[in-house]
């Protein structure tokens, strides 16, 4: 039976130790973000969002891109604790690719010159959205998941691995799979603090 929304929430968390045993069917994961793509809000409808599913030897391979344009960032002093980190996702049964599709961002400030400037903050924050109900998708479909930003480090390469259109901007990486052990606990600032009520 599926969870409630307000337990889905809750449980949605970074999980960094994953593996790649299957969860769910392929069809399953593809039926989870297709809904979330399809039924996530955008402003003006604009539909700007564009996800790419990365499993089995392409996923491996987004981790190996990774890591390597880091070592050539960073170079190999110190590189240990980034190396973990990589093997940690590679190890994760999948990656969610996020773009925002700066063709239909430009179109739309050419449309509405009066909100020109604030187009590509509204982009931002439908895939945040959009981020946010694949992530918990998967949650409640027993995957961990966490979410990353590589880019602009790994654009170019992402796109020509891929053959993306130069249009797609990417925005985020989220890595996905069995988890192998429980977050850490989490801690809360007090509500008191965050949230103000007025009558």
């Amino acid at each position: 039976m599926a969870k409630d929304f307000f337990s889905a929430i809750e449980d949605r968390r970074s999980y960094y130790s994953l593996s790649k045993e299957r969860v769910v069917p392929n069809k399953r994961i593809k039926e989870v973000i297709d809904h979330a793509v399809q039924y996530s809000p955008s402003a003006f409808n604009s539909q700007s969002a564009r996800v790419i599913v990365l499993t089995g030897q392409s996923h491996d391979q987004l981790w190996d891109i990774t890591k390597n344009t880091l070592r050539k960032a960073v170079g190999d002093k110190d590189f240990e604790k980034t190396e973990e980190k990589m093997k940690s996702f590679i190890n994760g049964y999948g990656t969610v690719l996020f773009f925002e599709d700066q063709a239909i961002i430009t179109r739309l400030q050419e449309q509405f010159k009066t909100y020109a400037e604030n187009f590509p903050i509204w982009s931002n924050q439908s895939s945040a959205i959009l981020q946010f109900v694949v992530w918990t998708s998967l949650e409640i479909e027993g995957f961990g998941a966490s979410l990353q930003h590589y880019n602009p480090l790994i654009d170019d390469e992402v796109r020509k691995t891929w053959d993306i259109s130069r249009d797609w901007k990417l925005i985020a990486q989220m890595p996905f799979g069995k988890p192998t052990a429980e977050p850490g606990d989490k801690d809360f600032s007090p509500l008191e603090e965050r949230v103000k009520y007025y009558q």
